[in-house]
């Protein structure tokens, strides 16, 4: 019998390396989210998009880049749906197991494939829309057999998810003119004035503790973000994007360490579904 040794170039390990340390940083940025459940969702964004913007405005002040960009348009687009998507996902963290939600925000780049047709002009293999329905499949199996997942919280994660992919389509047209940087102020660029007039209106005063886990969240938040270009840079996204599915199993170990959360093995069984939907999708893209 012959075993094919399975090797990585140096090129690919490296975005393997940073793609895992983003979904960690995102992983522990959900957590913190999850753990602060008596913080509105409005008010963690905000704390989270103020230490973002700091970070940024700091970045691209050293480089000498256009404060404001160059594609607006899109930038505010860019904005926009990802703090939408952003609001659903932390609502969905606070009403699901943390695994269950993470899990149902990884449709997002199954959404952004197909959104890509009309809103980039780019192209879709027919067997992508089995990959596609294979997805969806692995929702139901989340739903149908976990007691614990409301149908109503399950549809917001998919929401958030297709917000999400309109997020992710309009960085690709703004990524032509602008900056990633620029690209990643936009998100606390609208976020702050949108989340700060919320929280004029609901407002929970932060105690002890919770300052510090809002200010890492930010950070976290900013590493994560970095990490994901630096791999995305390293080498072809469809090498590397299915390794961003490695942020289900922190969200396990998460959401069990600190929230006694037992998932069944039936969800377990969708979550892998909907991991090997995204995993075949990237799989596609990357010979077509």
């Amino acid at each position: 019998m012959f075993r094919k040794e399975v090797t990585f170039s140096s090129n690919e390990r490296k975005g393997i390396f940073f793609i895992v340390l983003s979904v960690f940083c995102f992983a522990i940025v959900n957590t913190i989210a999850k753990y602060l459940h008596h913080i509105p969702v409005h008010e963690l964004i905000f704390f989270r998009a103020c230490v973002s913007f700091v970070i940024c405005y700091w970045y691209i002040r050293k480089l000498k880049l256009p404060f404001w960009g160059s594609n607006r348009t899109w930038l505010v687009m860019r904005g926009l749906t990802g703090l939408a998507a952003l609001i659903l996902f932390f609502s969905t963290i606070k009403n699901l197991p943390l695994a269950t939600a993470s899990t149902i925000q990884y449709l997002s780049p199954i959404f952004t494939v197909f959104l890509a047709v009309y809103m980039n002009k780019q192209s879709v293999k027919k067997i992508q829309w089995l990959y596609f329905l294979l997805g969806i499949l692995g929702v139901i199996f989340i739903k149908g057999w976990d007691g614990q997942v409301s149908t109503f919280w399950l549809m917001i994660g998919v929401v958030s998810a297709v917000l999400a992919g309109l997020a992710y389509n309009s960085i690709i047209r703004a990524k032509q003119f602008d900056h990633p940087m620029t690209i990643v102020m936009y998100f606390p660029l609208v976020s702050i004035p949108l989340m700060g007039i919320w929280c004029l209106f609901q407002w929970v005063q932060p105690q002890g503790i919770e300052w510090l886990l809002l200010i890492v969240m930010g950070i976290f938040t900013q590493f994560a973000q970095y990490f994901m270009t630096l791999a995305l840079h390293s080498d072809k996204a469809s090498k590397i994007a299915p390794w961003n599915y490695s942020g289900a199993i922190f969200a396990l170990f998460f959401g069990w360490v600190f929230f006694s959360e037992v998932i069944g093995l039936m969800s377990i069984f969708g979550m892998i579904i909907i991991g090997l939907a995204v995993v075949l999708n990237a799989k596609v893209k990357s010979v077509g």
